[in-house]
């Protein structure tokens, strides 16, 4: 996979990892206020994104957009439109990874990025108290900030900050741990929007290239 790919990649991991910590918010005096009252009952959440990926190395800055859609607990799609066409699906057991481009599918077992992230925050706030420490930023560029630092012992990134504006979740800020940045801006949030099941499965087309383990997880019973 080209290295600029491989920075968008890792950007969307601990993006991924940081999303279920925010998403729109209702009027309220801080940052953390705004995220719990917008939690209560949500289980869908749908937004558009631009991610501009900066390479710690080079300076240089990439720029992608496209939709994004979660699900509580474990489900979600991030559609990358432009420049470049990248499909991610997790189904809850599986990750997918769809570069038509290279005409190439990546399949992992979901969980190795996400074993200490926040995917279900939304609906268990007390997972975003487990795996961060947050602290109120403040208000500038017409947003309220709050900063998540996370508690693994080797973390994916420094830290990140999410901004706030009066229609809900509108920034994201963060650099990784080999120094690149990143910076997301989302619109259109659609909260609890009824999203249908075959967003969150994802089936190799015909053709491509498929690496890693696509069998189905083997399932587990209680011995009785």
């Amino acid at each position: 996979m080209p290295f600029s790919r491989i920075i968008v990649m890792r950007a969307f991991v601990i993006t991924l990892s940081l999303l279920f910590a925010a998403a729109t918010a209702s009027a309220a005096d801080t940052a953390r206020a705004r995220l719990d009252a917008f939690s209560k009952g949500l289980t869908t959440v749908s937004a558009n994104f631009e991610q501009q990926v900066s390479d710690a190395n080079s300076g240089k800055t990439k720029t992608s957009r496209g939709t994004l859609s979660l699900k509580a607990p474990r489900q979600f799609r991030w559609d990358t439109t432009a420049p470049y066409k990248q499909l991610i699906v997790a189904d809850g057991e599986k990750v997918w990874i769809y570069d038509p481009d290279l005409e190439q599918v990546t399949v992992r077992a979901q969980g190795t990025e996400e074993a200490h992230s926040p995917l279900t925050v939304l609906t268990d706030l007390s997972q975003l108290d487990r795996d961060f420490t947050t602290s109120e930023q403040g208000e500038h560029d017409g947003q309220v900030w709050l900063r998540l630092k996370s508690k693994d012992k080797e973390p994916q990134f420094e830290y990140a900050d999410l901004g706030f504006d009066a229609s809900g979740l509108a920034s994201m800020t963060f650099k990784d741990s080999f120094g690149n940045g990143t910076q997301i801006r989302f619109s259109g949030w659609q909260r609890n929007a009824k999203l249908a099941p075959d967003q969150f499965k994802f089936v190799p087309p015909k053709g491509v290239d498929v690496v890693g383990d696509a069998a189905p997880a083997a399932q587990v019973f209680p011995i009785k």
